[in-house]
């Protein structure tokens, strides 16, 4: 007997029932439909499940994995749905001829020349490369990577990339999959690992705001205190303390209207000196990315807003 582990049905309130108007559903994967819970509508028959199969057993006990697999990925540049034509043997073991073994030759050729064969897959190609190496240097996690790739295919698909640089396309898409997922990486960094300038990043960047209409999240202080901290080799106990500072200041409304990374490094500068631990304002400042002047400032409202002397 084969058993089969099935996965769990998930809420989702995106969709909005056109029976009862309802916005709350339940995606049963198994079936494919998505039902509403208000009035048993089945508002969509026709989900795909895009995570990998369900783990299956055979009569010996052991996992069955001749189905398994990843599901479809933006971040490969054929969504890791391609065929592979290899090997030299027949369905029964035996060793091909060598006319069907030249036939498959020419048939494996085919194959990969038709997969690069369009325009848009020859540019996903390049594009998908440059992710793999940007992502890795500037260690970016595969959910934020995959993030990137999909903003990449939607500027493609509105043709947005037709006539400039594609590096400078991957860069600005990782940034914004970075600001979009409140991942701390500033454009400096992302520009120093491109093969772009700074300057042509954040045209591209704009235009992707513009274009695909995204509304990035404001940069909070708080995602930058533990990175400046890792780099100014502060301790646990003091990164803590900037944390409970910044805190401090926001009930008090002394955060609005200030640079983020100047507000962390500033706390941070703050919190060390509270501890006895020495750091040096042009170090803290030049590894914020922000000038002496702003981190003095910031340092001098963050007591006032506390009511440190």
């Amino acid at each position: 007997m084969q058993h089969y582990l099935t996965e769990p049905l998930t809420v989702n309130i995106t969709s909005t029932c056109p029976n009862c108007e309802g916005g709350d559903t339940i995606t049963d994967f198994s079936n494919g439909e998505e039902i509403c819970i208000g009035c048993g509508c089945v508002v969509n028959d026709l989900v795909l499940n895009r995570g990998m199969d369900a783990a299956r057993y055979n009569s010996g006990g052991g996992v069955d994995s001749r189905r398994h697999g990843s599901g479809a990925r933006n971040s490969v540049f054929d969504r890791g749905l391609n065929t592979i034509i290899s090997g030299n043997r027949d369905s029964s073991g035996s060793h091909l001829s060598q006319g069907t073994l030249q036939s498959m030759r020419r048939l494996q050729r085919q194959d990969n020349r038709s997969k690069l064969n369009e325009s848009a897959m020859r540019n996903l190609s390049v594009a998908m490369a440059e992710f793999d190496r940007l992502a890795y240097a500037l260690n970016l996690s595969e959910n934020v990577k995959d993030g990137a790739a999909t903003l990449y295919r939607k500027a493609l698909t509105l043709d947005l990339i037709r006539g400039r640089s594609i590096d400078a396309f991957v860069a600005a898409s990782l940034y914004a999959a970075c600001r979009l997922m409140e991942v701390p990486r500033p454009l400096s960094l992302v520009c120093d690992e491109s093969k772009r300038t700074k300057k042509e990043v954040s045209m591209t960047y704009r235009l992707l705001l513009r274009e695909l209409k995204l509304k990035p999240p404001i940069d909070s202080p708080f995602k930058y205190v533990a990175v400046l901290a890792h780099d100014l080799e502060i301790t646990r106990l003091t990164e803590r303390k900037a944390i409970t500072i910044l805190e401090k200041a926001r009930k008090k409304k002394g955060l609005i209207g200030r640079d983020p990374r100047g507000l962390a490094a500033a706390a941070l500068y703050l919190a060390c000196e509270l501890n006895g631990e020495r750091v040096v304002q042009r170090r803290v400042a030049k590894r914020a990315e922000t000038t002496e002047v702003t981190l003095r400032n910031r340092y001098r409202g963050l007591k006032k807003a506390l009511g440190i002397v």
